[in-house]
């Protein structure tokens, strides 16, 4: 299976440099289209932002043709997107007790749903990274 790129701003602004780039180089779509193994009305697809869903592998193919190196950001620290999953997690398993408690007719007060959400987050961030991001 081939990763796909989306059409994010980054997606988008990526294209922007390419285009730029092959401007830049003098390279016309069919040169661009040769030197990278990609189809022509395909390179014009993706260069133009009209593929929306190119496959990376397209996209890295025309970046290479192109001399331009292509690296992943870190948008977010790791210990930020695992602590963000924890309480996404943690927010969906204190729902569940509300929900069971609710049944019961024994409601959990926000305030202590809200403590629970945050002992079932830390929890999870010092635990098994394997139950963290389990379904």
């Amino acid at each position: 299976m081939n990763p796909v790129i989306s059409n994010d701003h980054a997606a988008l602004e990526l294209m922007r440099q390419l285009r730029q780039r092959r401007k830049e180089l003098g390279m016309s779509m069919r040169i661009v289209a040769e030197k990278s193994g990609v189809g022509l009305r395909t390179v014009q697809r993706v260069l133009s932002g009209k593929e929306p869903t190119a496959k990376l592998t397209t996209v890295l193919a025309i970046a290479e043709a192109l001399r331009v190196e292509v690296q992943p950001i870190e948008v977010a620290s790791s210990h930020s997107v695992r602590r963000q999953q924890a309480k996404r997690k943690a927010a969906e398993l204190a729902a569940m007790v509300q929900a069971t408690s609710a049944l019961e007719a024994q409601a959990v007060p926000q305030k202590a749903l809200r403590e629970i959400e945050e002992q079932i987050a830390a929890q999870l961030i010092h635990g098994s990274r394997r139950q963290l991001w389990s379904s």
